[in-house]
């Protein structure tokens, strides 16, 4: 004779096994949202040196321009508005004419490590010194 118990159980595990898999993969998907931002988090170091092997780093700050400006950088809102007008070229990122400096020859490095709309960025310049840095707008003003 048959045990009812046992076969209702070894029923439930086998469904279980078989249509379990299934239905989790149905509720990652609905659960998963779409992205609307590509990726934009660095993480940006200053120190002083000529080259970021030399000088260690004395400050970092993180800035995320994905949504909306945030991070520990002091002006997030202005840099992100930086870096997407000069379309994420760091290079491009130039001095304003209406900041004197003196030539006084202090080098300071900066690096940016992180993701800018979804690519990898990594980024090293060196400066003369602190005014030729903080000259060259919010993001480099950290």
């Amino acid at each position: 004779m048959r045990n009812p118990a046992r076969w209702a159980a070894t029923l439930g595990l086998t469904a279980t096994a078989v249509c379990g898999p299934l239905t989790g993969a149905a509720r990652a998907t609905e659960a998963a949202p779409s992205a609307l931002y590509a990726p934009s988090a660095l993480v940006l170091t200053v120190g002083h040196g000529e080259t970021a092997a030399l000088a260690a780093p004395e400050r970092a700050v993180t800035l995320d321009c994905a949504a909306r400006p945030v991070g520990t950088h002091p002006a997030p809102l202005a840099a992100c508005a930086e870096l997407l007008g000069a379309g994420g070229d760091l290079d491009a990122l130039q001095a304003r004419d209406d900041v004197l400096c003196t030539r006084e020859y202090r080098p300071v490095v900066v690096t940016v490590d992180g993701v800018w709309q979804g690519q990898r960025v990594s980024y090293e310049r060196t400066f003369g010194n602190e005014c030729a840095r903080n000259a060259h707008g919010a993001f480099f003003a950290f």
